[in-house]
């Protein structure tokens, strides 16, 4: 058993438990010391798992979320309808990210989880306050989705395909 495996078996286990899973536990079933289980936490820690150790061993604290980026196009005017069908599907729009000829990968923090956010967001850029980041790059640019599921990313990725907003990676 590779150690990706292995990781993916303790989160599985862990997931399924009704109870906290001791490490000394995982380390007699997966034949490896406590040690590499700690390690193996840390990892899966890193993933997005929001694995708690307790006395009594590990849990998870909530369900994870998985992330997809997608390349995108379109007007200011189409700027709306873009996030209210993410958020509507139930994806958060995490970042803006644009890659200029000359200054490079620039980023912005979104973090808009609904229509409220969405609207506040829209109202600042129409206030005239600034213009949106994609502009510099004739409209071309990317946004980092989370949701609750990869389920939820392939319908969000098909309703900015049907939308014509979603620019297919070659």
């Amino acid at each position: 058993m590779t150690g990706s495996e292995r990781r993916e078996a303790i989160l599985n286990r862990i997931k399924s438990s009704e109870r906290p899973v001791a490490g000394r536990a995982l380390a007699a079933s997966y034949d490896v010391s406590r040690q590499v289980i700690v390690q193996d936490i840390a990892l899966i820690r890193a993933s997005g798992y929001n694995i708690i150790s307790t006395n009594r061993g590990y849990i998870l604290s909530e369900p994870s979320t998985v992330s997809r980026t997608f390349k995108v196009r379109h007007t200011d005017e189409q700027l709306e309808e873009e996030l209210y069908s993410i958020v509507d599907l139930g994806g958060c729009v995490r970042n803006v990210m644009v890659n200029h000829k000359v200054y490079g990968q620039m980023e912005a923090p979104l973090n808009i989880t609904s229509r409220r956010k969405a609207a506040e967001f829209i109202a600042d850029i129409r206030s005239g306050k600034s213009s949106p980041l994609k502009n510099i790059t004739s409209d071309y640019h990317y946004h980092v989705v989370e949701a609750d599921s990869e389920e939820t990313l392939d319908m969000i990725e098909k309703m900015l395909d049907q939308k014509g907003f979603l620019i297919k990676k070659m």
